[in-house]
Parts: structure tokens; C-alpha cells; sequence
């Protein structure tokens, strides 16, 4: 099975023997990150640093001149990604025999939400997430489109891997995170994931929903969750102790994504040469948030080539995609093999087995940057095997 792993540019660019190193492992394809946002990043192996510090989100590239004049506009990466990062580490491993995909966060920049507050994804309660752009608002949209015909589009590219194409919301691995506390089960966060910025309540307004009465059901049914007495149907419907609604709310949320998606695809596709893959990091539960989006698989295997589904908790979210039936569609299953971020590389082959029962037809192994010497060596075994 065709196997690809996640790098970013700093992983390469100043280690001379980064490139060799992994097509040694035996993967065929790098996703390569393009546009990415803030992180610490641990770099095992280079011999000038162990640890960068991405400080905002960033593309890893000198942006274009399609920028000029707009307010919304992607933010140049600092000294962990100088110059055409991307660029340099993306020649360098074509040189090492390895196909070349971009790798583009999209709903997901803390930075922008800083410094243009408007844009962000406000909850039932009025408070903003800074780190998740509301998706309804045209400008946001009109930024997120672009960024994805620059960012996935990049010289010698084969394909793009787009990640958060579509709603963020609550669940964020913030700077020292403290939201653990209480917990809401997947229901509790969607419901905390809902946006009520002017054109959300707009939109819901157009679909028969009362903004603010959507807002006083939000609240009223986190609230035993808030006191820790929990709820008898722990579902968003039962939350909201209304399934119209909750029906009425899903679907202006699922059509605003769904949009989001088509127009985000066909920029790529027209920017892009012939041949040029694309593929949603994707779950088919409709209603998740987050770098994996809810999608409906039918409508994303007839727009896209195909979809990046997380398998860190196991490999069932596959079947629901390969059940569709789509022939050539691209299924990745994306497996940790960072034993320090609960991966098991020493199971990869096994894993990949199981995934190929459920209908993967690649593999995607995250992060080769990050893992340690011993659990390199193993997906080098396991992938030989």
C-alpha cells in the first residue's frame, strides 16, 4: 500500500541528510506543510536545533501578489520558516526520489482572529474563539479560498492535503490548555462549537431559526453538564430538547461547509496543472469540528479525489467512506507512529492491515519529523515487511 508521511519545512531545510533519510523509510509520498499554524514543534534529528517555535500561523512561502489591497491576507512565517521554506525542503526531497504534496491549514489561525476579532466563531455565551475563523462570513471565505489556490498550488506540488476545510470550533490544543474540566461529551462541545457571530444568526434566521432562542437552548441545556449532573439524552437534540431544531441549526451548518468546500476545491483545481490531487482531511460524522471536518462522504468523494481520515483511535471512520463505492477515490488512513503522542509504530504493518479491510487504499504516517530514531526505525521494518 502506498504510503505517505507529514513533515514540515524545518524538519529538512538545514539537515543534509533529512531527505535521504526518509525515503529510506520506504514511503513513497511527503505531505509537506505549505500554510500551517502556531505550533512547537520537536526536531529530533537536526543538527542546529531540537525545538521550533512556530509563533503564529503562517505559509511557508513568500505569499503572492494576489494580496495586495486585502485586509484578510496570510501572515509570512518568521525566522522557523525563512524565505521560500517550503520551496527549499520540497526540492530537496523531490531530489530524493519522493512525491511532493502540499499540506494547508485553513480554519484554523489564532493571528488572524487577534487582529481582526470580527472574523472569529463566537458562542451561545458571546465568547470568542480567536483561533477558528467563522466560515459564513464572506471575507473569511473570500481569505480561505485564496489561501488554498496559493498555498496547495505550490511549484512542483502532485497534489494538496487540506486540512480544516470547514467549521472549527471549540477543541483546540491551546497554549496550556485548561478547558478539560468539565466534560461535555461530543454533543456538549458541538453545542459550544456554534457560532453566533451577525451573519450566523443571519444565516440561521434564513433556515427559520431564532438566533437568540437557538442561543437560550444552548444554554439552558449545557447547563447540567456545568453542574456535573449530566443529561438523559446526551445528544445535541436531546441538549436542546428540540430535534427540529437541532435538524434546522445541522443544516445551515453542513451547507455553509459544504459551499466552503466546493469553492475551496475549485479554486485549487483551476490554479492547479492537470493531474493535481486533492483530498480532505475529513470525518464522516457530519457534525464534528476541527482539523478532520464533518463531511458527508457522498458529497466529498464526488468533489474531491478522495479524503485523510484520522485513525489514532483505530480504523473504523474508513468504512463509511469506502462503503460509497466510488471507484478511484482515494482513502488515506492517517496512523501515528509517534510513540511519544501515543502512536505504535511497531504495529504499523498490522495496522495498515486492518485499515485495508476497512477500505483504506494509502497510508499516511504522522509525523516522520517528529518521532524519535527508535520509532523511525520501526515504520522502516514494519513498511520493509
Amino acid at each position: 500500500m502506498r504510503a505517505g508521511a507529514f513533515l514540515y519545512p524545518w524538519d529538512v531545510n538545514g539537515d543534509p541528510a533529512a531527505a535521504e533519510r526518509i525515503a529510506g523509510l520506504g514511503v513513497q509520498q511527503v505531505t509537506l506543510a505549505a500554510a500551517y499554524h502556531s505550533t512547537r514543534a520537536l526536531t529530533p534529528r537536526h543538527p542546529r536545533h531540537r525545538i521550533v517555535t512556530a509563533e503564529h500561523s503562517a505559509v511557508l512561502y513568500p505569499p503572492g501578489p494576489r494580496w495586495s489591497g486585502r485586509t484578510l491576507r496570510p501572515y509570512p512565517a518568521g525566522d522557523w520558516a525563512p524565505g521560500d521554506a517550503y520551496g527549499t525542503a520540497a526540492a530537496a526531497l523531490e531530489a530524493a526520489g519522493l512525491e511532493v504534496h502540499s499540506w494547508v491549514v485553513l480554519a484554523h489561525n489564532s493571528r488572524l482572529g487577534a487582529e481582526h476579532p470580527g472574523t472569529s466563531v463566537t458562542n451561545a455565551y458571546g465568547d470568542r474563539y480567536p483561533w477558528a475563523p467563522c466560515i459564513a462570513q464572506p471575507a473569511t471565505r473570500a481569505y480561505l479560498t485564496e489561501l488554498a489556490a496559493e498555498a496547495a498550488v505550490r511549484p512542483g506540488a502532485r497534489g494538496t492535503e487540506l486540512e480544516s476545510c470547514g467549521w472549527y470550533g471549540l477543541a483546540h490544543l491551546h497554549a496550556h490548555d485548561k478547558i478539560a474540566g468539565v466534560e461535555l461529551g461530543d454533543a456538549g462541545r458541538y453545542l459550544m462549537s456554534l457560532c453566533f457571530c451577525a451573519h450566523c444568526r443571519a444565516g440561521y434566521a434564513e433556515a427559520g431559526v431564532d438566533a437568540e432562542r437557538l442561543a437560550e437552548a444552548v444554554r439552558r441545556g449545557l447547563e447540567p453538564l456545568w453542574r456535573g449532573t449530566g443529561a438523559v439524552d446526551a445528544t445535541d437534540a436531546g441538549l436542546l430538547g428540540d430535534a427540529q431544531l437541532a435538524d434546522a441549526v445541522l443544516g445551515f451548518r453542513v451547507g455553509v461547509a459544504r459551499s466552503l468546500q466546493e469553492e475551496v476545491v475549485g479554486a485549487v483545481r483551476a490554479a492547479a496543472p492537470g493531474g493535481f490531487r486533492v483530498l480532505l482531511h475529513a470525518d464522516s460524522a457530519v457534525r464534528a469540528c476541527g482539523a478532520n471536518v464533518g463531511v458527508s462522504p457522498d458529497h466529498v468523494l464526488a468533489l474531491a479525489d478522495g479524503v485523510v481520515v484520522p485513525c489514532a483511535g483505530g480504523v473504523g471512520l474508513l468504512s463509511s467512506f469506502a462503503s460509497r463505492g466510488v471507484p478511484g477515490a482515494v482513502l488515506a488512513a492517517n496512523l501515528t507512529v509517534v510513540s511519544g503522542m501515543g502512536g505504535s509504530p511497531g504495529t504499523l504493518r498490522a495496522d495498515a492491515a486492518r485499515a485495508a479491510v476497512e477500505g483504506a487504499t494509502e497510508l499516511r504516517l504522522y509525523h516522520a519529523g517528529l518521532a524519535s530514531d527508535a520509532d523511525l526505525a520501526l515504520v522502516r521494518q514494519q513498511l520493509a515487511g
